[in-house]
């Protein structure tokens, strides 16, 4: 046999050898894990990344108790509807069992440990919330007597605290505690279920101090309407707004505390972290965020779908995990609410399966970074090991937020050659490399990552810079002109001609005056648009210019605007969808602004309409291209600037159209008004049909197609 035919031999059967392995051992080739694990890209994209956690086993279901007839014997006494649990400082776990209306404790390797005795005197009574302190006492949110209880580590009643009697509590106010969290002060922080007042701050002593992080009350573009248009008499009669009730608290080791909110208009602010004067942390210092910060992740958002989280549990160095209800995403942020992974997988409602969670009701963190998750549905504890690539990017991380960039620099570089795609580390190699002075290098890893305020303030650095090592050039250029504008002036004096000179160069063609008459326009609009009408000041010749120079104003704009300002400078951006969506519309308005002037007796002709619209759009060209060249020496700084500019060349152009509306087709402001309302529905009706009729027609040339494979098939 040659050498050739031996290699491919071998060759085949290796191959066969995979394929038997993939048949028999589909598990082992597969994915490791029931659930994917994801992250979001500064521009919003989701990323798939390896798994941060993986599942490690189910706790829960191997309690066992004193059988009642034979104490001789055990008996299974599974978890029934359990709502909370807590692990202490030495990774001992404790359950809120609410169905048997007790407190399970596990040991920390998973195992079950034992019941605590039940309380003397008042039984517990669906017990929702519970929280050990540093000492060991228990503190449990026993819902169902209305009260919070102080245990030992026995069990042992040592406190009981009920609804103080305060001045400053409402009579309306219904203490229904579902969770609890001591601070090592040994204040107790409560949430009582459905309370919009925020937590109820207790003294050790049980005494009433106030109520903290209340949330605020949602306030709509629709209620500032109904304040400008409705009487006193008629806004009270509507319904009392309330604040969003708050879910879940949580205390870390540095004091701060935590909690976690669901509303239907809450769209920002679900998680919160303050100190004890109740000032808001999350946001503030953060690399990725902008201080508005919205939590709880989803891969693909539905309509009307909102976030509702249950419980966060924070791990030594301040990261922060939060757990949905709904959706039973588990999302991951460090301490500064920047997110590093969130997962979650399909359940079945029949099976139970490792490292999927049914219906999540709590989440905590041990002092190893592994994760546990209360499943109120399966009635057990799923918990979660951190992987080697989790562990690689919190170790990274945790150095980054500490400042410790060099430290941190070649874990993130390990880091993104696991994952090219991962932003975080493209993040961290910034800031190393912003923390270094290499701010061109900082610059194109916060482009990359698509972190609009870390390329600004390097792009700032840059700028600082590069005035620094040219102001001596720019002081001299400055003096020279200064001084050929003194020798110009005193010439002028002894020569005149200098100031009048006998020549000057006027272009007599009539297109360059038809273009020059676009300007007349911005300053004159009223009569500049009369004189496309009645003077012929305007052709389709010079229209067709303009608007090839707007579009190519607004292309240019959207493409090469500063990063600082637009996000699509690093997305991909298609010429032709620029194209269509810049014509249509302006087609869209033409067409519809005729048809509805036509109707209402305007005197305009379609020429009239077509020209001056296109001369509406000059702004575009006078102010787009210069705003979009400035742009890109500008940084967050100067947002200010910018915003006005980009958005005062938009009212500009709103502003000509008015006018032209008013000028060509004779109206008065009234009629004017009349006139744009009627053209945007009509411009919203085209649309509606374009897109019905794109419809219909794709759709018969599937049928046609369908049809004549049919036919050529028989």
């Amino acid at each position: 046999m040659k050498p050739a035919q031996s290699k491919i031999i071998r060759l085949l059967r290796g191959l066969l050898a995979v394929c038997l392995v993939w048949i028999v051992f589909p598990a082992v080739v597969s994915a490791d894990y029931p659930y994917s694990t994801n992250y979001k890209s500064g521009t919003g994209s989701l990323v798939w990344t390896q798994a941060a956690f993986a599942p490690e086993q189910v706790l829960g279901r191997d309690i066992f108790v004193p059988d009642p007839k034979d104490p001789s014997k055990q008996m299974q006494s599974p978890l029934a509807q359990p709502r909370d649990l807590f692990i202490d400082n030495q990774d001992r776990i404790y359950v809120a069992d609410s169905g048997n209306n007790r407190i399970v404790l596990f040991q920390p390797n998973g195992e079950f440990d034992r019941i605590l005795p039940a309380v003397e005197g008042t039984p517990l009574s669906n017990p929702h919330g519970l929280h050990v302190d540093e000492k060991g006492h228990i503190y449990v949110a026993d819902t169902g007597n209305a009260r919070v209880v102080m245990l030992d580590r026995q069990g042992k009643l040592l406190k009981e605290y009920s609804l103080p009697e305060s001045r400053f509590i409402p009579e309306d106010y219904r203490f229904e505690p579902i969770k609890v969290a001591v601070d090592k002060r040994g204040f107790l922080y409560i949430v009582s279920l459905g309370s919009y007042n925020g937590l109820l701050q207790l003294d050790p002593e049980g005494g009433f101090v106030r109520f903290f992080a209340a949330n605020k009350v949602p306030f709509t573009f629709l209620d500032s309407i109904k304040r400008m248009f409705y009487s006193k008499e008629m806004y009270e009669k509507q319904l009392s707004k309330l604040p969003p009730a708050i879910n879940n608290v949580n205390i870390d080791e540095r004091g701060f505390t935590y909690t976690v909110s669901f509303g239907e208009k809450l769209n920002e602010d679900q998680v919160k972290k303050l100190n004890n004067s109740g000032k808001y942390f999350l946001g503030s210092s953060s690399t990725l965020g902008d201080g508005n910060k919205k939590f709880g992740e989803y891969r693909f958002r539905q309509t009307g779908q909102m976030v509702n989280l249950k419980d966060i549990a924070i791990d030594a160095s301040g990261n922060f995990s939060v757990v949905d209800g709904d959706s039973k995403m588990i999302s991951q942020y460090d301490a500064f609410g920047n997110l590093l992974f969130f997962w979650s997988g399909d359940a079945s409602p029949n099976t139970t399966q490792l490292g999927i969670v049914k219906s999540p009701a709590a989440i905590d963190i041990n002092s190893r970074n592994e994760l546990f998750i209360l499943d109120d549905n399966a009635n057990l504890i799923q918990s979660y090991r951190q992987t080697e690539f989790g562990a690689l990017v919190y170790k990274a991380n945790n150095l980054t937020v500490d400042g410790r960039y060099k430290e941190a620099e070649p874990l993130w570089r390990e880091v993104l050659h696991l994952n090219a795609y991962y932003t975080p580390a493209m993040v961290g190699l910034a800031q190393s490399a912003y923390a270094r002075g290499d701010y061109a290098e900082a610059k194109k890893l916060f482009r990359d990552a698509g972190i609009q305020e870390g390329f600004s303030n390097a792009f700032w650095q840059i700028r600082l810079q590069w005035f620094q090592n040219n102001f001596g050039f720019f002081m001299n250029v400055i003096i020279a002109a200064a001084v050929l504008y003194f020798v110009y002036k005193m010439a002028a004096k002894r020569y005149p001609i200098l100031l009048n000179p006998p020549i000057r160069l006027r272009p007599r063609s009539r297109f360059l005056g038809q273009l020059r008459h676009s300007l007349y326009v911005l300053r004159h609009p009223i009569d500049g648009f009369s004189a496309l009408r009645y003077e012929n000041k305007g052709s389709y010749v010079s229209a067709f210019v303009i608007l090839g120079l707007a579009y190519i104003s607004y292309a240019v704009s959207r493409s090469y605007t500063s990063f600082t300002f637009n996000l699509e400078a690093i997305k991909p951006l298609s010429g032709m969808t620029v194209f269509l969506q810049f014509f249509l519309v302006w087609i869209g308005w033409v067409i519809s602004n005729y048809l509805v002037s036509s109707i209402m007796r305007g005197e305009g002709r379609f020429m009239d309409v077509f020209i001056g619209s296109a001369y509406a759009l000059t702004p575009f060209i006078v102010v787009g291209l210069p705003l979009t060249l400035i742009s890109n020496g500008m940084s967050l700084s100067e947002a200010s600037i910018y915003s006005f500019l980009h958005q005062g060349m938009l009212v500009w152009i709103f502003l000509l159209l008015v006018w032209k509306v008013q000028s060509l087709q004779n109206y008065t402001v009234g009629e004017t008004v009349i006139n744009l309302l009627y053209t945007a529905g009509t411009m919203i009706i085209i649309g509606v049909l374009c897109f019905i009729l794109f419809g219909l027609s794709t759709e018969l040339r599937s049928f046609i197609y369908s049809i004549l494979q049919e036919v050529s098939a028989r």
